[in-house]
């Protein structure tokens, strides 16, 4: 009996520290007032990206989001999240200028502050959020993580998370 009791606890221990922090929901409006829910999108591998319009390596990252809609389609979803200064003016240049099929959503501070727990950050910031809602990983942009935003790197980091080796 107490083997029995040893491997269960041995069991959830495991479970426990492969266990991933659950994304906090919510919902924000893109510039037409549409309504993104995170909840949504269960189900699907989804990439949320915290960026601003005038962030020179948040529009780089843009070429990445295209390879990954390409070769992904619907498996993999991608929101960014937009924060101020960026505005609806300069959300709607910045779709069209840099050729943006993914939502671009609105927020005031509130989202990031739940994913952050802090009152500042650094952009672009990648979470990699699997099909449950769980958080996988996250990326901040420096020079360790560059090729995640300017090269190949994000691709087998997906791939864990679809589950293909």
């Amino acid at each position: 009996m107490r083997t029995i009791i040893a491997a269960l606890l041995c069991a959830v221990a495991l479970l426990a520290a492969d266990a991933s922090r659950r994304a906090p929901g919510f919902s924000l409006p893109d510039s037409k007032m549409q309504q993104h829910d995170l909840a949504d999108y269960r189900g699907k591998v989804v990439i949320l990206e915290f960026m601003q319009t005038g962030c020179p390596h948040c529009a780089a990252f843009n070429s990445v989001l295209s390879q990954v809609e390409r070769k992904y389609g619907d498996r993999v979803a991608i929101l960014a999240i937009v924060n101020p200064p960026s505005d609806i003016n300069g959300v709607n240049a910045y779709v069209v200028a840099n050729k943006i099929a993914h939502p671009l959503v609105f927020d005031s501070g509130q989202v990031a502050y739940s994913y952050f727990r802090t009152g500042t950050f650094d952009v672009p910031h990648v979470y990699l959020i699997d099909a449950n809602g769980g958080i996988r990983e996250d990326f901040g942009y420096s020079d360790s993580t560059k090729d995640i935003f300017e090269g190949n790197g994000l691709f087998p980091h997906i791939e864990a998370v679809l589950g293909k080796k």
